[in-house]
């Protein structure tokens, strides 16, 4: 499934125009992102939690050369699923 299925099954369940539920969706990705950005965890229960980690520098190869390359330090976002979606997929 992708944004726009996404779009059509929302505006189909709730009645709701296709623009409608399209601004709402564009505008939750927007606020989890800001949220991210500025190092704050997004909970949504009975969901999981959106959040950002440290990956740490490393020494990395580059694949075509062979040549060791150092790899700085970054931070990625995460999802970590919540028990009841964890539930729900397993058929509980």
């Amino acid at each position: 499934m992708n944004k726009k299925n996404l779009i059509e099954r929302i505006s189909d369940k709730t009645g709701k125009t296709k623009t409608i539920v399209s601004d709402i969706v564009e505008e939750m990705i927007e606020i989890i992102t800001k949220e991210l950005k500025t190092g704050k965890n997004v909970r949504l229960v009975g969901f999981g939690m959106f959040e950002v980690r440290d990956r740490k520098g490393r020494t990395g190869r580059n694949p075509r050369t062979g040549q060791k390359i150092e790899i700085s330090k970054t931070k990625t976002p995460a999802f970590i699923a919540g028990k009841a979606l964890k539930d729900a997929v397993k058929g509980r």
